[in-house]
């Protein structure tokens, strides 16, 4: 009985934890679902798309919010007339809007990066990521891709230390869609309620069943790249002023997500015409 509840508790995180709630919430007890439902869990190949206007859910920040002046001239502020996309097709501060702002990228001269901030525990992430996942096959070379994971609060910092020690393991790339498929499909949240070693231990027998030793797995988790990783991570989200997950960032210099596109499908439209329109600038 004790373990189905702390189940229960894990699934409505998972279920109400892919965007920022008060600073005055509780930061280590699960968030409280939304009023509406999530939507279930995605199929692989077509995922079904969020209805307009759905929010996402809440996880209190693990550092204060952007001052209210700085959030008011993100809404408000005008693309200048070089940086709009063609009329009539998509419009700024409603399908996307600038970030003020504008940040520095990691992207070479001559590349446009483009960064996906998520959380493995997001259903709207997991409903984005084959869209994202087809996009990276056809977009052009000069586009740098990556990831970034939330880090808000615990549950959100495990699943972060668990993409970089992936990836510090060279293995992000494939286990991915693995990692999504195992909090979503199987309900395998790898989170115990905040308890670290149990945390560590259920990312551990998820990653030797796809053939990562325990040590290996372990030394990476614990190790000073991950941590600095997740000190990169934890800027950048902040640098972003995220507030919710899924999140597509274009040269840093404009932010689009589900809810302003209106499907998956608007989303990558929409990154596709900001980067040729950062392009030809």
């Amino acid at each position: 009985m004790k373990q189905l509840a702390a189940a229960l508790a894990i699934l409505t995180l998972a279920l109400s934890g892919c965007s920022r709630a008060p600073e005055s919430s509780n930061a280590t007890a699960p968030a409280a679902a939304a009023p509406a439902a999530a939507p279930a869990s995605p199929a692989a190949t077509t995922p079904p798309a969020l209805t307009a206007g759905e929010a996402p859910v809440a996880a209190p920040p693990s550092k204060p919010a952007a001052p209210v002046e700085e959030s008011k001239l993100e809404r408000v502020a005008a693309l200048p007339a070089a940086g709009q996309l063609p009329s009539g097709k998509w419009v700024a501060g409603t399908n996307y809007r600038p970030l003020v702002p504008a940040q520095p990228t990691d992207a070479p001269p001559g590349k446009i990066e483009v960064v996906e901030v998520f959380w493995y525990g997001c259903p709207h992430c997991y409903a984005l990521d084959p869209y994202i996942e087809s996009w990276r096959k056809t977009k052009p070379a000069y586009v740098e891709f990556k990831r970034v994971p939330v880090t808000w609060q615990a549950v959100h910092q495990s699943h972060a230390k668990l993409f970089y020690a992936l990836e510090a393991l060279g293995k992000e790339e494939a286990l991915h869609s693995a990692v999504f498929s195992e909090m979503h499909d199987k309900k395998n949240f790898m989170f115990m309620q905040g308890n670290e070693k149990e945390t560590l231990a259920a990312q551990v027998a998820f990653v030797k069943a796809h053939g990562i030793s325990e040590s290996d797995y372990t030394n990476a988790y614990n190790s000073f790249t991950v941590q600095t990783d997740m000190s990169k991570a934890d800027d950048l989200v902040h640098r972003y002023h995220v507030d919710g997950v899924p999140l597509l960032v274009v040269n840093g210099k404009y932010v689009v997500d589900v809810n302003m596109a209106g499907s998956q499908a608007n989303v990558m439209s929409i990154v596709n015409d900001l980067i040729a329109s950062e392009k030809s600038h």
